[in-house]
């Protein structure tokens, strides 16, 4: 259940959630990696993985919809990789001309374009699937089993449990500032003044917000320190892998290595 709305963490039983979030880690990462790493314009490749992908979601429980509608959060950064369109190349598709200068659109620099695209919008969806099947703390274990350095894994966890400190600091002077503001029974009466007044309050409330949660954030490490916190959060430890664990491993990674050889060998 969610202990917060900014949690991605689904509950479910389904075979995705109850594997080893050791198991989860690797595979989303070789995953990642093996889109990064896939040739541009190995479209066979793109379907695979997507259909692979698609077949997590579905058999996780958390369904299609939800996952491909968070994976939309990648689209703006997507964006930043429109002008390899215009790119040297043989095709010409258009031209586009701006005064004295001429924008050349080329179907290879089309084709990087949608391939990075696909890679960024596959890779958001397998981190979304992870981290909405497996509790953070899970993660967290499983970033240091992996061998992933404790001063790394104790940032990425105080990074994200202090995320909800910075929010509801920000409900907060939220309510405080409902609480203080008043309210006209006239229709059609204008409240807050005008953009310069709002943007000026907008920016005291973002400086407040900084200095409360700096002095919170000293209260919260002198709290920890005093429970002996030494730079890692010690949790129980995890179980030993299985065979069927193992199994599913090497299954995932051997598919991963075989999708990668089979984009190289035919468009690399």
């Amino acid at each position: 259940m969610h202990i917060h709305f900014l949690d991605p963490y689904q509950l479910r039983t389904s075979p995705v959630h109850a594997l080893d979030g050791r198991v989860k880690f690797v595979l989303t990462a070789a995953f990642i990696l093996t889109a990064s790493l896939t040739p541009v314009g190995a479209w066979p490749v793109y379907i695979l993985l997507f259909a692979l992908i698609l077949s997590v979601e579905i058999l996780s429980g958390l369904g299609v919809g939800y996952v491909i509608k968070r994976a939309l959060l990648a689209l703006p950064f997507v964006l930043a990789a429109f002008p390899v369109i215009f790119t040297n190349g043989e095709t010409v598709l258009f031209s586009i001309s701006i005064g004295s200068w001429a924008l050349i659109a080329h179907a290879e620099g089309l084709a990087r374009f949608i391939s990075v695209a696909l890679k960024s919008w596959l890779s958001v969806q397998a981190a979304i699937v992870m981290a909405s099947s497996t509790p953070f703390p899970e993660l967290l274990q499983a970033m240091r089993a992996v061998g992933i350095p404790r001063l790394l894994v104790g940032m990425f966890g105080l990074m994200w449990r202090y995320l909800f400190v910075l929010v509801d600091e920000a409900l907060r002077l939220m309510r405080a500032r409902a609480a203080r503001s008043g309210q006209s029974a006239e229709s059609g009466h204008r409240f807050g003044g005008s953009v310069i007044w709002r943007a000026h309050i907008t920016g005291g409330m973002a400086g407040n917000l900084f200095l409360r949660a700096f002095e919170r954030s000293d209260r919260i490490y002198a709290a920890m320190l005093s429970r002996g916190y030494d730079g890692e959060v010690r949790l129980l430890p995890l179980p030993p892998m299985t065979g069927a664990t193992w199994g599913t491993l090497m299954a995932g990674l051997a598919l991963f290595g075989l999708l990668l050889s089979f984009g190289i060998l035919f468009w690399g």
